[in-house]
């Protein structure tokens, strides 16, 4: 089984509970495990959070700025991906797998606890992404389970 979406989104703070909620249930009709369901959504949370607080960049003015969400379930996991046209994460993050908890970043140190495997890299001159993905469970009467 292979499902995947794309939305691009306005930096607004409505735009995050919008995406957790796309996700949440598309997991719940694929039949995915609800606790994989809960930190998955949490996680895009976060990252759509940061995008959106953080994501601008340049004469553009705020309300009209974008970001862009994509998750892929592909078998047995999830990969989720926030792209965002801000100045980018901090040489720092960048460069290790888990960040260091800090004051700030707090957002992507429980990223990188809620998944299995997390990624934070810029595009120089045109924003962040973070993609991460975690393992899927099913539940029993998952219809949608991968064979």
């Amino acid at each position: 089984m292979s499902i995947w979406w794309s939305l691009h989104l306005r930096r607004e703070a409505a735009s995050v509970s919008l995406a957790r909620r796309l996700l949440l249930g598309t997991m719940e009709t694929a039949g995915v495990d609800p606790d994989i369901s809960f930190d998955l959504s949490v996680a895009l949370s976060e990252a759509c959070a940061n995008a959106v607080e953080h994501g601008g960049g340049g004469d553009i003015p705020y309300e009209t700025e974008a970001y862009h969400v994509t998750a892929y379930l592909d078998g047995d996991c999830c990969r989720i991906e926030v792209t965002d046209s801000g100045p980018g994460f901090p040489p720092a993050t960048v460069a290790r797998r888990r960040p260091a908890l800090a004051e700030h970043g707090r957002g992507l140190h429980l990223i990188a606890e809620l998944s299995d495997h997390v990624r934070f890299r810029n595009r120089p001159g045109r924003g962040a992404v973070v993609s991460f993905d975690k393992m899927l469970k099913w539940r029993d009467d998952a219809l949608l389970k991968a064979s």
